[in-house]
């Protein structure tokens, strides 16, 4: 299918900031002297900030007010915004950064559709910013996996979901790119992906020739060849 758009998660898909999320996380279940369990790190996994927090303090939630629960997310974030600052483009996963050129090249819009509200900062620490068309606020939308980010994102690139190709990470991203009408791309775990409409174990195997073919700029009449 010839797709006019890509848009991305961040998070497991172009940058593995996720394993920063986790190291905050963990470090702020550590000071509360909270239980980690093996399946954490899936749990995780496509969920927003205060999302995250109820997950991690489980049976414990009643025992913090809603007050103390975004000072926690807060302090979780300030030590994520520390972490994200030695980002460099090395930190880019395989093949995240080849495809956004490709795209680009092909001038094809690019969207990003993350539940992280530092995504910005991200981009700049990785040096792709400047490749992303448009950029989904999460605080406008719903969670995944409801649809809202990657409607938002489509409807910023003013190309029809139907259109669009979205790479994901998690099972609840990928519920959510197929509920805004759009096809799913996962990246990574091929058993919890395993609904999606299409399955990568990273980047490097995508073909941007079978998905995306180049947008022509018509040139003016009145404009020399």
């Amino acid at each position: 299918m010839n797709f006019r758009a890509a848009i991305f998660d961040l998070d497991g898909v172009i940058a593995d900031t996720a394993r920063l999320h986790l190291q905050a996380w963990r470090q702020l279940a550590e000071e509360l002297k909270l239980p980690w369990g093996d399946n954490m790190e899936e749990s995780l996994k496509g969920l927003e900030r205060m999302a995250s927090l109820e997950t991690i303090l489980g049976e414990r939630s009643a025992d913090f007010s809603d007050r103390e629960k975004v000072a926690l997310a807060s302090r979780k974030n300030d030590c994520y915004r520390e972490l994200i600052r030695n980002l460099t483009a090395d930190d880019l996963l395989p093949g995240a950064g080849e495809l956004l050129a490709c795209l680009r090249g092909r001038r094809i819009p690019i969207g990003l559709a993350s539940a992280s509200k530092n995504a910005p900062a991200v981009l700049q620490a990785l040096g792709i910013a400047d490749c992303f068309t448009f950029i989904a606020d999460p605080a406008k939308a719903a969670p995944k996996p409801a649809p809202d980010i990657f409607l938002a994102a489509a409807w910023g690139l003013a190309v029809d979901p139907a259109r669009c190709l979205a790479f994901e990470d998690a099972a609840a991203g990928v519920t959510a790119i197929q509920a805004a009408g759009i096809k799913a791309v996962g990246v990574g775990d091929r058993n919890a992906l395993r609904e999606a409409d299409y399955l990568l174990d990273s980047l490097v195997e995508f073909d941007a020739d079978g998905f995306f073919a180049p947008i022509t700029i018509p040139v003016n009449a009145d404009q020399s060849p």
